[in-house]
Formats: C-alpha cells, sequence, structure tokens
C-alpha cells in the first residue's frame, strides 16, 4: 500500500449514525491517506458501520478496551500514524473534497506549524444552516491566546508536533491547549478562508454552553502557566463564540 501522506485521526464513540459519511469524505481526498478509526468503546454498531470500508485497505480500526475519553483516543491514533501529517476529524463532522491536498500545499509553501480551514454549520441530521465561520489568515500565539478560532477538525498539522504536544485534559478544551503549546515554542497558523469542514451542530457540545466554555478556557490559561487572577482577567477580552457569516460570503467562488 502506497506510504499515507496524511493520517486522518478519527476517534468516535457511538457513531454509527455518522462514520460513514466522514469515512467517505477522508478516503475522497486528493493526497495519499490512511484512516485511523479510534473507537472508544462504544455500545452500537460502529464497528459493523465501519467494517464496510475495511476492504479499501486505507482504513485502520482500533478499539480502545477501556474508555479513555477523545483527547487520549487521539494521541493513541497519532502515536500509530504514519503519515508525515496528521489530520483530525471526529466522526460526525465531515470534509469537502481538496480540503487536505489545499493544507499540504499550504504546509509545505509557508512552513506554517498548523494550517486550518473555515467551517460551514451543519444541523445535527446534516443539512446546512447557511452560515460559515470564517479563519484569520495568519495566527500567532497571542491571537490565539485571545479566542480559539482553530477547529479542531480542520486542523492540519505536522506528525512530530502532535506527538510532542499531545491532547491533554478531557476537563477542558483539550485542542485549545495543545495549539497553544505548539505555537508558543514559535511558529504561526494559517488559516484557509473557506468551509472545507462541514461541522454538525451538536447541544451536548462542549462550546455550545457559554458559561461552561468560559469556564473550561479559564482552565485552559491555568494549563498554560497562568495564575488564577491573570487566568481570570484574561476571559474580558476574549471574543467567547465565533463570528458567524451567511454562507454565501464565504468565498468559495460559486
Amino acid at each position: 500500500m502506497e506510504k499515507p501522506l496524511v493520517s486522518v485521526v478519527m476517534p468516535v464513540y457511538n457513531g454509527e449514525r455518522y462514520i460513514g459519511k466522514a469515512i467517505e469524505s477522508a478516503l475522497g481526498q486528493e493526497v495519499p491517506v490512511e484512516v485511523l478509526v479510534i473507537d472508544d468503546c462504544s455500545a452500537d454498531g460502529t464497528e459493523l458501520a465501519v467494517m464496510k470500508y475495511m476492504d479499501n485497505g486505507k482504513i485502520r480500526y482500533i478499539r480502545n478496551e477501556q474508555n479513555m475519553g477523545a483527547a487520549r483516543s487521539r494521541n493513541r491514533g497519532v502515536k500509530e500514524a504514519r503519515g508525515k501529517y496528521i489530520a483530525f476529524l471526529d466522526a460526525d463532522d465531515w470534509w469537502e473534497k481538496g480540503k487536505l491536498k489545499a493544507q499540504t500545499e499550504v504546509m509545505e509553501q509557508t512552513g506554517c506549524a498548523i494550517c486550518s480551514t473555515g467551517r460551514e454549520l451543519m444541523t445535527p441530521d446534516g443539512r446546512t444552516t447557511g452560515k460559515y465561520i470564517p479563519v484569520k489568515e495568519r495566527i500567532t500565539y497571542r491571537e490565539l491566546l485571545k479566542h480559539n478560532s482553530i477547529n479542531c477538525s480542520s486542523v492540519l498539522l505536522r506528525r512530530e508536533d502532535a506527538l510532542a504536544f499531545p491532547m491533554e485534559h478531557d476537563d477542558s478544551h483539550e485542542d485549545y491547549i495543545t495549539w497553544l503549546r505548539i505555537l508558543r515554542k514559535g511558529g504561526f497558523a494559517i488559516g484557509i478562508n473557506r468551509p472545507y469542514l462541514k461541522y454538525r451542530l451538536s447541544e451536548g457540545g462542549k462550546s455550545r454552553n457559554k458559561l461552561k466554555s468560559a469556564a473550561m478556557t479559564y482552565q485552559v490559561y491555568r494549563y498554560v502557566g497562568y495564575g488564577p487572577l491573570k487566568s481570570l482577567f484574561s476571559l474580558f477580552p476574549m471574543r467567547s463564540t465565533d463570528m458567524e457569516i451567511p454562507l454565501k460570503n464565504s468565498g468559495r467562488g460559486e
């Protein structure tokens, strides 16, 4: 089998309903990929849903012996990965064709540490809301401290960085902590302002409850080394939600 350029790490828990669409969107990318499905002890038909794609030769199914949570499941996928780059994709989200090709080109051309994309907001049943969340073209560590504009399912990064800065603290925004640690060592993130990611909204998601999200962001600041007061005061200039704009203004050229 051709060595993958990108390893797609897909944690899942009871994702039978949606995971097929996620897998198909990863396999449909225009670069060599492998898809590592990390099943966090699902109790539904997730395994059977994944098995339908195993003949492809690009799928690797790994089941945790005990529930580990999304962060440690992603870390396990990174350790098992063979690609130069890591892309994370939650099992209920999916990508447009061309996402990974555009991102690998940007990574090679700019030397950025992280490349993310915009995202189109989808309803729980997969219909468009007509809204889109853009990303800045260039993001520094200090800018990222003010607001986490990098969505996990949109990210591409080098495997060595994903290994060096594993995701921790499922009680917080574990991906945000990782992005901050990567950028703090030096470097910058690049955003491709196109809705390559189709992001399925969930009422139970961490970021949908503003008060809960603020409390978790406070923990992020504590984990990256801020004291209690500085962590608290750092919340006030922070924009609590992403800016949503009409999809027609997303720059898709359609």
